[in-house]
């Protein structure tokens, strides 16, 4: 790619959005489907791709949509998708943010997050869902899949800064991932940790009692022992709370 070209960019997460730089550029419905699975996938066969996204048709009229579809994506060098034999690759030069999700995400549950003084990546780990709306089979197993990626990420996040002594970062990262996922109970094991990390037992034990009772509600089961025994008191046996879910933050 030449030094003084734009930068090409594809963003997926909350909607579909292909940029050159600062410029928007355009494509039909089926480029933008075409080019979702390949900005996730990076490479794939011809005929994947075609029975993927155009299943309900023989295999002659989805390889002739496919390649009317590849026909139609926009020009520029370097091509958004080259061909090699059967095989379609998207250009190197694309920056796509599910990759940058990924990266991040990845990083945190390796061990291999930015030193103490850096900044966690809570921006990244906090975006939307991948592309919201789109219905299909394989968006749904995707999207699913950094859904999961991320509530693991975030956990991992807050305990992390926990360990690092920065409970009130830990409580912003705790927080998104029971926003994301309100019945999870790591996420509200790693609330429970910043609080008593702070020294506020009495939060811990309240936000305790409240998820407690939410759970009991919703699928008529109690917190693991693992999650009692995390509390300096032994919670009694059943829980007091009012109205959980507007202490949780949960409106469904």
């Amino acid at each position: 790619m030449d030094l003084l070209s734009p930068p090409l960019r594809l963003r997926l997460l909350g909607q579909f959005r292909l940029e050159r730089g600062t410029e928007d550029l355009e494509l039909c419905r089926n480029g933008q489907r075409l080019l979702a699975f390949m900005g996730l996938r990076g490479r794939v066969s011809r005929t994947i791709l075609a029975g993927t996204l155009w299943p309900e048709v023989t295999e002659e009229h989805a390889r002739g949509s496919l390649r009317t579809t590849l026909w139609k994506l926009p020009r520029g060098e370097p091509p958004l998708v080259r061909c090699c034999g059967d095989t379609l690759v998207v250009t190197p030069a694309l920056r796509v943010d599910v990759d940058t999700l990924t990266k991040a995400a990845s990083g945190v549950l390796q061990g291999y997050g930015a030193p103490a003084h850096v900044p966690p990546p809570l921006g990244l780990l906090t975006v939307e869902d991948l592309l919201p709306g789109w219905d299909e089979e394989w968006v749904r197993v995707e999207r699913e899949r950094l859904r999961q990626l991320r509530l693991h990420a975030l956990d991992a996040l807050a305990e992390t800064l926990v360990r690092q002594g920065k409970p009130a970062l830990a409580l912003e990262a705790a927080w998104a991932s029971v926003r994301t996922e309100p019945l999870r109970e790591s996420a509200h094991r790693a609330v429970v940790s910043a609080h008593l990390a702070e020294g506020n037992v009495s939060e811990a034990v309240r936000h305790y009692h409240a998820f407690r009772s939410l759970l009991n509600e919703e699928l008529g089961v109690e917190p693991s022992p693992r999650f009692a025994r995390m509390l300096p008191v032994r919670p009694p046996e059943r829980a007091a709370a009012r109205d959980p879910r507007r202490l949780l933050g949960w409106s469904g």
